[in-house]
């Protein structure tokens, strides 16, 4: 059950990341693929950091969104060569 949580929370993250940051575009599921690993990195991550923002499903969609969004702005740099 918590597997489909994370994806879940992945697919919407993808698309908020996808909308946040703006530039050359993947599409829909190019946005949401790359949020779900962003998703995944910062789930993992940001409570090894000690960082707590919101408690529970509302904690997950923040990190997730901050994952994603820093994913996709870092495939996109590294796409685009260094420029958006």
């Amino acid at each position: 059950m918590k597997h489909s949580r994370y994806l879940f929370v992945g697919l919407v993250a993808g698309w908020l990341a996808g909308k946040i940051v703006r530039g050359t575009g993947f599409g829909i599921i190019g946005d949401i693929l790359v949020g779900i690993a962003g998703a995944l990195v910062a789930s993992l991550l940001f409570p090894k950091l000690g960082i707590a923002l919101g408690t529970g499903l509302v904690r997950e969609i923040i990190y997730s969104a901050i994952g994603a969004s820093c994913s996709c702005w870092w495939v996109r740099l590294v796409r685009t060569g260094g420029r958006f």
